[in-house]
């Protein structure tokens, strides 16, 4: 699927009404229930008790983030989530981490138009502070991404990765 010029007058409004959602949630909420509160409206998805997004977070569309149960999300991240953002149970996220799921389309004359990619983090996968996970990207199982990294390819379940572009370094076991 291809957003294109039509689908952005839509798009344009949900980004509108969350500018003001997350205005509020960086710089009202005092509390991480009304945080909560305000991210299930960023995301029309209720949000666990035991999930933590600190502030300053911002998003553009926010209705294609899926945050599993005992995720932390740092503060100061972005995420670009019009072809999805799903952080399974006990992901974390560290901060200044941007995840991207959405590219243009290399044709210079339709370049506006985006190529939608969800991006993926599974179980208890860590994402180092300062790291770019582009669109498409799994994250495995496990995994941590070092921090600074630029992640292009899915990461193994299990395997530390560092770089830009990201490489693995190193598998990760239950001794270490």
């Amino acid at each position: 699927m291809i957003f294109e010029d039509t689908d952005f007058k839509e798009i344009d409004k949900i980004v509108a009404a969350n500018t003001e959602r997350l205005r509020k949630f960086n710089y009202e909420a005092t509390s991480e229930e009304a945080r909560r509160e305000l991210l299930t409206q960023i995301t029309l998805q209720p949000i666990n008790e035991d999930t933590v997004v600190r502030p300053p977070f911002n998003t553009d569309f926010g209705r294609h983030i899926f945050l599993g149960a005992g995720v932390f999300v740092n503060s100061d991240c972005v995420f670009v989530d019009l072809g999805g953002i799903y952080l399974d149970d006990g992901a974390l996220i560290g901060p200044k981490v941007s995840l991207l799921s959405v590219n243009h389309v290399k044709d210079s004359n339709h370049r506006r138009n985006l190529i939608p990619k969800a991006v993926h983090i599974k179980r208890h996968a860590w994402v180092g502070a300062g790291a770019i996970v582009l669109p498409g990207v799994t994250v495995g199982e496990n995994a941590i991404v070092g921090a600074g990294s630029v992640v292009t390819k899915d990461v193994a379940a299990n395997t530390v990765v560092v770089g830009n572009p990201a490489k693995p370094v190193h598998r990760i076991s239950d001794e270490t």
